[in-house]
């Protein structure tokens, strides 16, 4: 049954012909009614990438939420993927802006918006300023440490973190790359990593997302502080950060994690953690484990709303 659902991929336009690519996934029709079989009353999930990601790294989650009954869309955010790449708008207004022309535009009720990466730290930021707009935020590795709490400086965090030269690699050697790293990903993670790439009739590759657009997000990033983020919240959070034995860092998000929760409680908003081990891409890791864990609280009634099978 889950291999069996495949989405509409789509070009949403949302103004001045500047679109989003997203792919639709809605549950299997049932044998003999011509009607998808989704459960009533569910909501819908918005699915957020991370920095020089795409859509198709949620694939595997998507495909469980419609087996499960659910809707989802996965987004291609501006500069990325298949979307249009103006030369500006990188900053996290325009991004939770963007969001917000797509929801209208699909016409979507309150959806419930998952980010990993940099998109957690995007579906924080939308919740923020349209907390009317969705039921709650599920944040995947991302949206509890601020890059200025790491790097005194700009400079220092582009020095660190700009990303390496992969313009004209070749196909075969990415490919090579991301089955000897991921030897425990399943197949469709890996073919998500390399939809992040064009690839060229030299079969060569080149990142959907160019340098000075991934320094503008970096740089945006630097400049957010998600303290202040947490102590606004009005929606249900489900933190899901993941311990990859970084050291320092993995500590840096439990410390995260626990002041975000402290915020919750001090605003009386619902919220939960819940970590897993493994890679920082856990959903194209783990898109069973991970898919499971949305649902759960989503039928616990985390997000409120009517509590679906």
């Amino acid at each position: 049954m889950i291999d069996q659902v495949q989405p509409r991929d789509e070009r949403i336009v949302l103004a001045d012909d500047f679109g989003l690519r997203v792919l639709r996934w809605s549950p299997p029709v049932a044998v003999g009614s011509g009607a998808a079989s989704g459960a009533a009353n569910a909501p819908t999930w918005l699915l957020v990438h991370g920095l020089a990601s795409n859509a198709r790294l949620w694939d595997g989650v998507a495909r469980r939420l419609a087996a499960a009954g659910r809707d989802s869309v996965a987004v291609d955010l501006r500069g990325h993927g298949r979307s249009d790449k103006p030369d500006g708008g990188y900053d996290f207004a325009t991004i939770a802006e963007d969001l917000r022309v797509l929801i209208g535009a699909l016409d979507l009720d309150r959806p419930i918006l998952a980010g990993q990466s940099w998109g957690a730290n995007v579906v924080l930021e939308f919740a923020v300023r349209y907390p009317e707009l969705t039921l709650g935020i599920v944040l995947v590795d991302g949206g509890l440490t601020d890059l200025r709490d790491a790097f005194p400086t700009w400079d220092v965090c582009w020095d660190r973190l700009a990303p390496p030269p992969l313009v004209g690699l070749p196909l075969s050697d990415v490919e090579a790359y991301f089955h000897t790293s991921h030897a425990d990903w399943p197949e469709e993670g890996i073919e998500g990593s390399l939809a992040n790439f064009e690839i060229r009739s030299d079969r060569t590759i080149a990142p959907w997302l160019s340098r000075e657009r991934h320094k503008a997000i970096l740089e945006s990033m630097w400049g957010q502080r998600t303290g202040e983020l947490w102590s606004r919240l009005q929606v249900p959070a489900l933190i899901v950060p993941v311990d990859g034995g970084e050291g320092d860092w993995t500590r840096a998000k439990r410390a995260g994690a626990d002041a975000a929760e402290a915020a919750l409680r001090t605003s009386g908003v619902p919220g939960r953690v819940h970590w897993f081990v493994g890679d920082h891409d856990i959903h194209a890791q783990h898109p069973k484990e991970l898919t499971e864990t949305m649902l759960n609280e989503e039928r616990s009634g985390l997000f409120g709303g009517v509590r679906v099978p």
